[in-house]
């Protein structure tokens, strides 16, 4: 049965790709978007769209919606470190904004983007749902917080929601009549695409930050879940979403793949040398960080079919060439 869905944020990386997924699914898709770090072309061509902030959401939001899915926040660690008032001010201000405007319009369903940076450093390996959440940036501390406002208002007003806490998200997305769906961030922080930008010559080199952690190879481990595999547990967790519950769940594919092995990936698959230039450990950097996604197939019934990093790879580098 076709729906009728909010996509804040819904112009950026993982929130275009929902979008789309949700088009061609059959539903009815509004994206709300200020373009701040978004892109206008990244929105579904079957999409409506309104250029706007989330704190605004009561001008557009009414009863004939069946649920919001929210990805609009402000993402990037280093920024919010020096800017922490930025991202309180954002992603939990604006949020607290959305969940009234919810209210008020009576729409009793939602799906949030949350981050696995929200348990900080690890206390185990893999990463469960019950771990201790203990966010070390003012990014992960926001999201953190919106989980919590988010149980609040399951309890008290019957909300159903379901918040996702991604790990490294990768990879492209590509349709036939509309393109390709994938990753350009400014500044560009992630891993796959800054070695991709070495391929195509836009950089000299990799940085490798820390190379004596106690890992295989020496560098960081990290999970990495293709963003289409990402966009599918969305469409489920529409499903899933019970008033007045709060399910939380992890998305990884439950294996690491140091930094190393990326590189030595992308070599692969794009045929180009990739330079090196081995660097100091990133404060707040864990060595490993990798899911248990146990919840999710539990209860989304989630099974991740792109888990192959040379497939992540491969589609990300589609997309850097078709972009130039």
């Amino acid at each position: 049965m076709s729906g009728k869905y909010l996509v804040t944020g819904g112009a950026g990386y993982v929130g275009s790709v929902v979008a789309q997924h949700l088009v061609e699914a059959g539903h009815e898709v509004t994206v709300l978007d200020n373009l701040s770090t978004g892109f206008r072309e990244g929105v579904p061509a079957g999409a409506a769209f309104l250029e706007g902030d989330i704190r605004d959401a009561a001008k557009w939001l009414d009863a004939s919606y069946d649920a919001v899915l929210h990805f609009a926040a402000f993402s990037q660690v280093g920024e919010s470190v020096v800017k922490p008032e930025k991202y309180w001010d954002n992603n939990v201000g604006g949020t607290m904004a959305l969940l009234a405007a919810m209210r008020d319009a009576d729409v009793r369903k939602l799906v949030f983007s949350s981050t696995a940076a929200t348990y900080g450093e690890p206390v185990s390996s893999p990463i469960t749902e019950s771990d201790p959440t203990a966010p070390t940036s003012p990014y992960g501390a926001s999201k953190l917080a919106v989980d919590h406002m988010i149980t609040g208002e399951a309890a008290a007003h019957g909300l159903g929601a379901v918040s996702l806490r991604y790990f490294n998200v990768a990879g492209a997305y590509a349709t036939a009549a509309h393109g390709t769906f994938g990753e350009r961030h400014d500044p560009e922080s992630h891993l796959i695409p800054l070695v991709l930008q070495v391929a195509q010559g836009k950089r000299e080199a990799i940085s490798v930050f820390g190379d004596d952690y106690p890992t295989p190879d020496g560098t960081c481990v990290r999970d990495y879940i293709h963003v289409a595999d990402l966009a599918d547990a969305h469409l489920l967790a529409l499903d899933a979403a019970t008033p007045g519950e709060h399910l939380i769940c992890n998305l990884g594919n439950g294996n690491g793949f140091s930094v190393r092995e990326v590189i030595e990936t992308v070599r692969q698959v794009t045929g180009h040398p990739i330079p090196e230039v081995v660097a100091g450990r990133r404060g707040g950097d864990p060595a490993v960080l990798v899911a248990s996604a146990a919840t999710a197939r539990e209860k989304l019934n989630w099974n991740p079919t792109r888990a192959d990093l040379a497939g992540i790879v491969a589609d990300a580098w589609a997309f850097a060439r078709q972009r130039g």
